[in-house]
């Protein structure tokens, strides 16, 4: 019988973030924004971080805190409440596969000194592959490095097809407040 790896897929961890967490200070606070699921907050807790997860499935939370008491969850409506952040600051802030501009200010924000900005979502090309497909969900071509440029050291960039975990249009970024980056090896 050949295992479901639908599942597995699902709680994989990006391997875009897991190549830049390096950077995060050790034992630092990192924000998993629009958690889901957390696959991102799980590893994070597993390699020592402190781990605020927040979404608006509160469910999906609980599930969270089952598995890794000792990380922070947050039930918030992003787009349609109060930003939950104001006056906070965490040394790593990953996003992935979620896409809401006005919130992008308030995440650059939210970017302590040498903290580190790890971003991965769809961008406008992935309709021909499914969902999303709204305009709205989609970085346009550069958007990232528009958003970050004047306030951030770029350490990576990434725009294009993939083919894995599944075909899409992706861009990705890794951006830092620090002046002299330290790359990953």
């Amino acid at each position: 019988m050949i295992p479901d790896m639908t599942i597995h897929m699902s709680e994989m961890a990006s391997l875009w973030v897991e190549r830049f967490l390096p950077l995060i200070t050790a034992g630092g606070s990192v924000l998993d924004l629009a958690c889901g699921k957390g696959r991102h907050s799980l590893l994070l807790a597993e390699r020592g971080y402190r781990v605020e997860a927040v979404d608006r499935d509160a469910d999906a939370l609980a599930a969270i805190s089952a598995r890794a008491p000792g990380i922070v969850t947050r039930a918030a409506d992003l787009e349609g409440g109060p930003w939950p952040y104001h006056g906070c600051v965490f040394d790593g802030i990953v996003v992935t596969n979620y896409l809401y501009r006005p919130l992008l200010p308030m995440l650059l924000n939210a970017l302590d000194v040498n903290g580190v900005l790890i971003y991965e979502t769809f961008m406008t090309g992935n309709e021909k592959f499914g969902k999303p497909a709204n305009p709205a969900f989609l970085l346009r071509p550069g958007e990232l490095l528009d958003v970050v440029r004047r306030r951030l050291t770029v350490v990576a960039f990434e725009q294009g097809e993939i083919a894995a975990p599944r075909p899409a249009v992706m861009q990705r970024l890794c951006a830092t407040r620090r002046i002299d980056p330290v790359l990953p090896a």
